[in-house]
């Protein structure tokens, strides 16, 4: 199928693909930057030969961040980030002993009653 000819493959469009290719741009972006599908680009692309790009590979979690399946008993279980997104995570300092938490979280986890705070003053 022939490109209709305000989409044909000048020079000067030739060398802004190919400026764009280098820059790591994904198919999809350069096409609406060119005004044409993402397969026309992946298509010329081929044609000229240049170099084919692997998908990124899925980030590696850092050996720091405590996930669920690493958290061990002692450590503190205080959730950060958002249970739904990647970077999830535990705190995982060393807890208290006899408490889910580092003292840090056991601050902020075990408000005392006001009963409590009154008697305590």
């Amino acid at each position: 199928m022939n490109m209709p000819p305000n989409h044909q493959w000048t020079a000067e469009r030739v060398e802004e693909l190919t400026k764009l290719w280098a820059t790591g741009l994904s198919a999809s972006e350069i096409g609406r930057r060119l005004g044409i599908t993402k397969n026309a680009v992946v298509g010329k692309v081929r044609r000229l030969d240049l170099a084919m790009r692997r998908a990124p590979a899925p980030p590696k979690r850092k050996p720091n961040i405590v996930t669920l399946d690493r958290l061990k008993s002692n450590q503190c279980s205080w959730p950060e980030g958002d249970p739904g997104e990647p970077d999830f995570r535990f705190c995982g300092i060393p807890a208290i002993i006899g408490k889910p938490y580092c003292e840090k979280h056991c601050i902020i986890a075990y408000v005392p009653s006001k009963r409590k705070q009154a008697t305590a003053a």
